[in-house]
């Protein structure tokens, strides 16, 4: 077996499930170098986890593959439940009609190998697709990174990477390398899920069997698909033949239908139901994710959806530390996302109970519309604020028209990897200063966005002079008025969202008599404290923007070394080409810049 060592990432994710796909997806929009792997040798073929929640949409939606997901399944069907009296049809699934702050109110039916195509799908718009029969198979971590070993068809590799992230299932071989804990119980049910193609059950309704007995029996259409999905509790202990034959012997004897034929297993899974949550999701350098963190009973379709909207508050926080933010905002991964994992368990297993009894109606508390971060360290709370969304909420959409006439919508405008901060009813010059990965829209007679129907004053409840932060997961950050704009920018500083640095001349002769320097330099007094700070803080700022830039230079070398590994010697003097032209510029303008201030800095 090969040993190698010159593979270098950003970030390696260990699993291709729906939690993988979406960390990649994220990532891959930020320009973060990852590396997408999973011991299968193609990807999962099961329909698993079908239910997506109006949230889960609202995530779909920003990533740019909601439309493809929603072709690929469909709607909740009705509930046939057969009973001596004949078939009854009952409404599963609370159906709202969508509103303009909620457009996704109806959760979809995909098997989850089509939500997981989908994904991939997109993936490979964005230029990069995983990695199968790639095993990692042991990983050590120290200060300044992980260096994971991985098995592949070509022998080992020893991989290094800043970050390594679990999305490997329940029996994440990354959570059980820690050595991290996985209490909870085991839920008294085993069950048997199998994707069939059937005779003689039509696709028009979710059939039900039995259902106040231990004989119960289902079966849902699979819709993008000809198949249906068999459900049903079955004894401990008892050996299972899954095959066509066995799982028609099997229907046969709890439902009486001898016209019903399975006449193909696709995928077929015996399991019992657990309700488990890790003791903690991060280890230095090393997380846990989607399945890897958190196990959920089938019921309520919870699981799949929780674990996309982890990797969806992972993403942007991974890419922000890897760009020079402070490394304690991965802190608030766990500290967001933990309790979220503890409150829908809770959830699912109370929805558990409730079908063991026969109610198997479904409502809003499904949706994870309504969960948000309150409690969390990144939000920043306005004491004075008793009214319309508060800070840790879900940022409600809403129709609005842009200034040159086009209709448009607060998500059309939220979609991206970017922060967004919305001031309503304000003079556009109280406007904080452009920033790299933020987008500031004003919103009114004076703006560049006209509130049609006063739809974003309904659903967010703003006042005049207000202004309100969305984070890039399109929660609501921070809501704050006007003359309280400083505590933005400065909270803006604290997530990485850091401002361009002014620029000094280089030259030191002016075509024009304007006077230059500060009003000491130009009158000869002594500098005031004032000045003094002025020019400290002026010069840190030139500093932090130093150190960034050597950052980014030193990520632009990293990346060009691999392209030179891979490509071979043409690739390679066009990447030292490239290489020595982006350092002349950046070591010019630094240079220039130090020595503007060399006098500022010997005078302090």
């Amino acid at each position: 077996m090969s040993h190698t060592t010159d593979i270098d990432t950003d970030v390696i994710i260990c699993g291709t499930g729906a939690a993988g796909l979406t960390l990649a997806i994220d990532l891959a929009r930020r320009n973060v170098p990852f590396l997408l792997i999973d011991k299968a040798p193609q990807p999962f073929i099961g329909s698993r986890g079908k239910g997506i929640q109006p949230r889960s949409q609202e995530v779909f939606e920003d990533l740019g593959v909601i439309d493809k997901i929603v072709a690929s399944g469909g709607e909740y069907p009705v509930q046939r439940v057969y009973t001596d009296d004949g078939p009854i049809d009952q409404v599963g699934v609370e159906l709202s009609e969508p509103t303009p702050e909620e457009p996704y109110q109806i959760p979809l039916l995909v098997p989850q190998f089509l939500t997981e195509r989908r994904l991939r799908e997109r993936l490979a718009e964005l230029g990069h697709a995983p990695r199968y029969g790639h095993e990692l198979v042991g990983f050590e971590q120290d200060a300044d990174g992980v260096t994971a070993r991985i098995a592949t068809p070509d022998g080992e590799q020893a991989v290094r990477a800043a970050y390594l992230i679990g999305a490997d299932g329940g029996s994440s071989f990354v959570r059980k390398t820690l050595g991290i804990g996985f209490p909870g119980k085991t839920l008294g049910v085993r069950a048997i899920v199998a994707d069939v193609y059937v005779d003689g059950v039509p696709s028009d309704a979710w059939h039900r069997w039995g259902e106040d007995t231990a004989g119960q029996v289902s079966m849902c259409p699979l819709y993008g698909t000809d198949m249906f999905q068999l459900q049903a509790p079955v004894p401990f202990g008892v050996d299972l033949d899954l095959s066509a034959e066995g799982l028609t012997a099997f229907f046969r004897e709890r439902t009486g239908r001898g016209d019903v034929v399975i006449r193909s297993v696709s995928w077929a899974s015996a399991f019992q139901m657990n309700a488990r949550l890790a003791d903690t999701y991060r280890r230095g350098r090393v997380f846990l994710t989607g399945d890897a963190a958190h196990c959920h009973p089938p019921t309520g379709g919870q699981g799949l959806n929780t674990s996309v909207q982890d990797a969806y508050n992972l993403g942007w926080k991974l890419a922000a530390v890897l760009d020079g933010a402070p490394e304690s905002l991965l802190e608030t991964y766990e500290q967001e996302r933990r309790p979220i994992a503890e409150a829908v368990l809770g959830l699912s297993e109370k929805l558990l109970e409730a079908a063991k009894n026969r109610d198997i109606h479904r409502g809003r508390e499904v949706s994870q519309l309504d969960l948000g971060y309150a409690d969390s360290p990144l939000t920043l709370h306005n004491p004075e604020r008793d009214k319309g969304v508060l800070a840790g909420d879900r940022a409600p959409d809403a129709p609005v028209t842009g200034a040159g006439g086009l209709p448009t919508r607060l998500f059309s405008l939220f979609q991206g990897p970017h922060w967004t901060l919305l001031g309503h009813d304000v003079d556009d010059a109280s406007a904080p200063a452009p920033r790299p990965g933020l987008r500031i829209h004003t919103i009114g007679a004076r703006g560049d966005i006209v509130d049609s129907g006063d739809r974003v004053h309904s659903a967010y409840g703003l006042s005049s002079e207000q202004w309100v932060l969305i984070r890039p997961d399109g929660y609501v950050a921070a809501v704050v008025a006007t003359a309280d704009l400083a505590a933005i920018e400065t909270y803006l500083d604290t997530v990485g969202v850091r401002p361009l640095a002014a620029t000094r001349p280089t030259t030191t002769t002016s075509s024009t008599d304007t006077p230059t320097g500060t009003p000491s330099e130009r009158t000869g007094r002594p500098r005031t404290r004032r000045e003094h700070r002025q020019l400290r803080t002026a010069a840190e700022q030139r500093l932090a923007t130093a150190q960034r830039e050597l950052h980014q230079l030193s990520r632009q070398v990293q990346r060009d070394l691999r392209s030179v590994r891979r490509h071979g010697e043409t690739t390679a003097i066009v990447a030292r080409s490239n290489f020595v032209e982006l350092a002349v510029q950046s070591i010019n303008r630094l240079t220039g810049d130090f020595r503007t201030d060399r006098t500022d800095l010997t005078d302090q």
